[in-house]
């Protein structure tokens, strides 16, 4: 690994004529010139640049100049944010507006935000979006398949159509499909039900139309029929975009106008595209990667944005969940067709030639139903044990609102898990569970040859087992989840619903292998020191010796007269020090480091202008927030775990007030991904570092992974405390988002100081630990006075 790196003496005309501006920010050119050289070198480059530096151009420049240079075919961007996917969209528009040919552009999302009928309602309330569309597209598929392959395409199409593809269907057998649709909505059209969405009117009905086949009248969906027509090419280019960058915005309406389908066209246009937007699940979640699986190689360059974000988002992605309410659908999947197939000797021949061709036996089937049934019965019973264990009035309906983990072995051991054990015990073995994800497939290929109008789900329920049954136990915990749902049904479904977890607790392995498949690429964030940290767990420290890796780390751009940064010497806010609020509500006796913190927040909220005050929790939060409702004169406005519609509202209630104080938690969503340029925020302080729950399984069970891999001295400050501290960063980064904006920073707590026991402070970036001043909280009035006197109190 070159962790210093030289991004050479290159000049900087090559990538001048593809920056989108007049002049780069101050430490924009080093940001493009390190991107530049690493990527010609096949390597990756880890870069940590805060708000001002011009991350997003960048990254786009350096990209545009290595594929015009011919050292790649494409780059790929993810990032988590949908703010940021909309800034790469506008900063490559601005970067092909000065281009006589342009970077053709793509932003992807997801089907169920694309498909008319979904969005519009037509499907079935119990039917997905994505599962039903699959199951359309199967059918529509079967209906074109014909004689008449390899022919010239029934209809035009600007992008694609499949150029030296294999051409197994028909396109005047799907030509036709389009026209009977079409033809009903003609019919229609008198009633009103078109079928439109997204502002634009489709040539199809509302009602989805069908053909009658030799199985009865069977749905399809015109939408695709039209994609098979154009012999899988799209009606809508580049040309629809702004400066060739297209987006759902554009595409969508277009295709829905053309009568093709949207998530099509968008699957066509990234075959074409030189930049593809998408998010993190585009490409490290294995469900959704086989969209973008045909444009990554080793000549794409790859942008991870946010990427300090990696490590949890890729965690949940790579895990499985499997409620006991899908078990029991997969049962009775099969159960369904072991029934119907004993009904007469037509169905049970049916049935049969759908096995056979698999391969799969009849008694496979009962198997695995003897299987899911024993599970459940096993469920039911480890679940009663947890909650009598946990939740002692759970019986009489006195639930906690809190989600409880039951793990299935002892997070901190490498050991076989109770359910595993169990099913070994009872004589279900490798060979059953490894066989239950083909066994579904089968199942759900009988129920369509009989007829059956279901949604089956035990294809997918048998693969999450596989994966149970597969997976180590090192890298995986098992566990059970309860989730508290107070309903009429009886035991202790009448007061949670329940799952099998299987958690990922080392994403990086996967991370690395995915990065090793590309050419090479930048990852980015405004927090992603220590940089040697975020290489190890990310697995760029894990690629080959042939593979450089980089670092970089620039200093906020903006004028350092116009911001105060602190570091409040407080006694550490820790769990231990703070005691339980629920028990510290009283000023008169609450324990002197409470007392110590009042006084810290109270000066604080009484700072000029908008505050927000990031507690390490939302119950240190509603402590803050009670405590200053009656300590200062100005309105406060307390942060919880709530829906989005309700911190939408308390983040408008806080922009649009005057003199406001915002008291939420260092890890919800107020603090991240939020921007709050202008006057929306004059003060940040984070209390204490924000720390998971320590004694979580997850949690444990991820130390202990984390010791293993990088070492037992290591584990808890990668597994956590890092994490934590970049939470901390992102939040006082929320202030002096601009040139001219003028704000206070201020961690408060001990163990941001220099040699405090236990401190963070080596964790902070270069320029932090340089610029951030101690003080203790005495300090504090007199040092907020003279900052507003110098600046100008804000209104």
């Amino acid at each position: 690994m070159d962790s210093a790196g030289d991004a050479g003496a290159r000049g900087d005309e090559e990538w001048r004529q593809y920056f989108g501006f007049d002049q780069p920010y101050e430490n924009q050119r080093d940001a493009i010139e390190s991107a530049i050289a690493v990527g010609e070198e096949n390597g990756y480059l880890a870069m940590e640049g805060p708000c001002g530096t011009g991350k997003t151009m960048a990254a786009l420049t350096a990209a545009a100049t290595l594929i015009r240079e011919g050292s790649y075919d494409n780059v790929v961007v993810v990032t988590p944010v949908k703010q940021q996917r909309q800034q790469f969209v506008e900063d490559l528009r601005t970067l092909n507006a000065g281009l006589e040919e342009p970077l053709p552009g793509v932003a992807l999302v997801g089907k169920r935000d694309l498909c008319p009928y979904g969005r519009e309602g037509v499907f079935p309330d119990d039917a997905g979006t994505h599962e039903r569309c699959e199951e359309l597209r199967e059918t529509t598929a079967n209906l074109v398949d014909g004689e008449n392959t390899g022919g010239k395409p029934a209809a035009e199409a600007a992008v694609g159509a499949a150029a030296g593809e294999e051409v197994w269907w028909d396109p005047e057998r799907a030509s036709d499909l389009v026209r009977e649709a079409r033809a009903d909505a003609g019919q229609q059209q008198i009633a009103g039900s078109q079928l439109a969405t997204a502002g634009a009117e489709s040539p199809y009905p509302l009602a989805q139309p069908s053909v009658e086949t030799d199985s009865g009248d069977e749905l399809y969906c015109p939408f695709e029929a039209d994609w098979y027509a154009r012999n899988r090419g799209s009606p809508v280019g580049f040309g629809v975009g702004e400066h060739s960058v297209v987006t759902a915005d554009e595409y969508l309406p277009a295709a829905t106008e053309r009568g093709t389908c949207p998530h099509r066209v968008m699957s066509v246009l990234l075959e074409g595209a030189s930049v593809v937007v998408g998010n993190y699940n585009h490409l490290f979640d294995p469900d959704s990667r086989p969209l973008l699986a045909s444009v990554l190689d080793d000549s794409t360059f790859l942008i991870v944005d946010e990427a300090h974000r990696l490590e949890e988002r890729v965690r949940e992605l790579l895990s499985d969940r499997v409620g006991t309410e899908t078990l029991k659908r997969a049962r009775n999947d099969l159960e369904t067709v072991l029934t119907r197939a004993q009904e007469t000797d037509e169905r049970r021949a049916a049935v049969r030639a759908e096995l056979q061709e698999r391969d799969v036996p009849f008694e496979a089937l009962r198997e695995a139903r003897a299987f899911y049934d024993d599970l459940l019965t096993w469920l039911d019973g480890r679940i009663e044990e947890a909650l009598d264990a946990e939740v002692a009035g759970w019986r009489t309906g006195e639930v906690p609102d809190r989600d409880l983990e039951v793990p299935l072995r002892d997070p901190e051991t490498v050991e076989r898990d109770e359910l595993t054990a169990w099913a070994e015990t009872a004589g279900y073995t490798g060979e059953l569970w490894r066989g239950l994800s083909t066994v579904g497939g089968a199942t759900e290929a009988a129920m369509e040859s009989l007829g059956l109008d279901r949604s089956p789900v035990c294809t997918a329920v048998g693969a999450v087992m596989e994966s149970w049954w597969n997976r180590d136990h090192a890298r995986n915990l098992r566990e059970l989840e309860l989730e508290p749902s107070p309903s009429r049904r009886d035991g202790w479904e009448g007061a949670y619903t329940a799952g099998l977890v299987l958690f990922e607790c080392m994403p990086g392995e996967s991370l690395r292998e995915i990065l090793d498949d590309l050419g090479g690429g930048v990852l980015m964030s405004a927090t992603l020191e220590p940089l040697e940290v975020f290489t190890e767990v990310s697995g760029l420290a894990a690629l080959g010796a042939d593979r450089t890796v980089r670092e970089r780390t620039y200093g906020l751009a903006f004028p350092e007269e116009n911001r105060a940064s602190w570091l409040v010497d407080a006694d550490p806010f820790t769990a231990h020090n703070r005691g339980d609020p629920a028990e510290n509500t009283d000023p008169e006796s609450w324990n002197r480091t409470r007392d110590e913190y009042a006084h810290a927040l109270r000066t604080l909220a009484r700072s000029p202008g908008k505050v927000m005050l990031a507690m390490p929790s939302y119950r240190e939060a509603r402590w803050a927030g009670s405590y200053l409702e009656e300590a200062v004169e100005k309105p406060v406005l307390v942060d919880t775990s709530s829906s989005f519609a309700e911190t939408e509202r308390l983040k408008s209630a806080f922009f649009d007030g005057d003199g406001t104080v915002l008291v939420t938690s260092a890890r919800g969503t107020l603090t991240e991904g939020v921007d709050y340029d202008g006057d929306k925020l004059h003060t940040c302080a984070v209390v204490g570092v924000p720390l998971v729950n320590i004694g979580a399984p997850r949690v444990r069970a991820v130390r202990r992974a984390y010791g293993d891999a990088f070492g037992e001295d290591n584990a808890f400050e990668y597994a956590l405390t890092v994490p934590a501290v970049r939470r901390a960063r992102q939040t006082i980064g929320r202030v002096i988002r601009g040139t001219d904006e003028v704000g206070i920073r201020a961690l408060v707590g001990g163990r941001y100081v220099e040699e405090a026991r236990h401190s963070v402070h080596s964790y902070l970036s270069p320029a932090e630990r340089e610029e951030f001043v101690r003080m203790t909280p005495e300090f504090l009035s007199g040092q907020l006075d003279r900052f507003w006197s110098h600046h100008g109190r804000p209104e």
